[in-house]
């Protein structure tokens, strides 16, 4: 049995205008060049797939998509370490997406920054950090007061 929103999306919109201009604004950052908006949409897919947050799948499953991603790519995302269809450089930045994402409990490991190092540079890693805590946000707002993915509604019968 799903829960009921605490505050729906809209509702947040309106609540909130400021903090959700903040953090639209925010999540443009990364689009600069440099970083591979599939890539992005990856990590962004990999924070919510732990996070929990379905609001947030939701949307970037689409857009994820939308911009031609592969589905098989999508399909093995939650258990990428173990798949063969993820290129070096997104391996680097899944690991990353996980160690910001779960740092709480692991930390980020300076193998993991080396890692990242190896396939990014210092400007790619700092717009990359940003979109990873800024969907981290999102995923908190969005699980925490339970968005409700927006689906679309049913053709009649």
């Amino acid at each position: 049995m799903t829960a009921p929103p605490r505050i729906d999306y809209p509702a947040f919109t309106k609540l909130a205008p400021d903090a959700y201009a903040a953090l639209v604004a925010l999540g443009r950052q990364p689009d600069s060049p440099g970083l591979d908006k599939a890539l992005i949409e990856l990590v962004k897919i990999r924070a919510s797939q732990i996070n929990g947050c379905a609001f947030c799948l939701h949307i970037h499953l689409g857009v994820a998509r939308r911009i031609g991603v592969a589905a098989i790519k999508l399909d093995l995302l939650a258990a990428w370490h173990d798949a063969t269809v993820f290129s070096a450089r997104e391996q680097a930045a899944l690991a990353w997406a996980e160690c910001l994402t779960l740092l709480p409990d692991a930390g980020a490991p300076d193998d993991r920054y080396a890692d990242l190092r190896a396939h990014f540079t210092e400007a790619e890693i700092a717009r990359l950090s940003v979109a990873i805590a800024t969907l981290n946000a999102w995923n908190r707002l969005g699980a925490g007061l339970r968005f409700a993915p927006q689906l679309p509604s049913e053709p009649p019968a």
